[in-house]
């Protein structure tokens, strides 16, 4: 027992070495990157690849915790066919991530956290036998929710200020009648201190 004590006891000193930045000292990130994004309750769908960007705070709370809070573009839908239609609905937000970002090892985060999102886009195109059309999603009857939230989980790896971030964002609320959004996101950021 008291080896495993010990153990523990060093593994959690040993968290201190792992933070990529001081206690106390606030970060900025800009970011860009892309989404794979799909709905459940979709049938026979594929995802919709879009662009994020937008840019996160970070504030080092202890050696191996660390918070952020940011606000990003994220290009978001599902891609689909019907009756030889091929349709591709595009719902785009302002999302604002909310992570507790545990530092694992040197450079390498364990993230998750709470992201509320805002609906500022909602199209459609579709595309049969070469013929093309394209419009408001309120044309074929579909209004999006104008408010979503996820569960965002993930890892980041930092060096040298640049962060490269992989999330998947978990759908909690209905986002168009009962399908939810189901995110994987990936960036590639740089930190600067403030």
């Amino acid at each position: 027992m008291k080896k495993l004590f010990f153990v523990a006891s060093m593994m959690v000193l040993s968290l201190g070495a792992f933070a990529q930045h001081e206690v106390g000292t606030l970060t900025i990130q800009p970011k860009v990157g892309i989404n794979i994004a799909n709905m459940t309750d979709t049938d026979d769908a594929s995802a919709r690849i879009g662009f994020v960007a937008g840019g996160e705070f970070e504030y080092q709370a202890t050696n191996f915790l660390s918070l952020s809070a940011g606000m990003l573009y994220s290009m978001q839908g599902v891609k689909g066919e019907e009756s030889g239609t091929d349709l591709t609905i595009k719902t785009d937000y302002i999302n604002v991530p909310i992570m507790a970002n545990v530092y694992v090892a040197q450079g390498l985060a364990v993230k998750v956290g709470l992201q509320p999102g805002f609906n500022v886009y909602g199209k459609y195109k579709a595309s049969h036998s070469g013929t093309s059309l394209s419009g408001d999603l309120s044309d074929l009857g579909i209004e999006p929710e104008s408010f979503d939230f996820a569960i965002p989980v993930g890892l980041s790896y930092e060096y040298e200020n640049f962060v490269f971030d992989a999330r998947y964002n978990i759908g909690v609320t209905k986002a168009i009648d009962d399908s939810k959004h189901n995110v994987f996101q990936f960036t590639l950021g740089y930190k600067f201190a403030l």
